[in-house]
């Protein structure tokens, strides 16, 4: 699977594979990259925002 349809499931944009194993483990796994990719999508916008302010 390619890197942007993992994150295009993790951001809830595409349907999930309803033939992948189901754990806990790796439902937990995947929330925690959910939000590490908000939190990293949000802290890119406070960067630009930042720089475009600042001119």
């Amino acid at each position: 699977m390619g890197v942007w349809n993992q994150i295009a499931q993790y951001l809830f944009l595409k349907k999930k594979d309803p033939n992948q194993p189901k754990s806990k483990w790796v439902g937990y796994m995947h929330g925690i990259n959910r939000l590490s990719i908000l939190l990293f999508l949000a802290a890119l916008i406070v960067i630009i925002v930042k720089l475009l302010l600042r001119r």
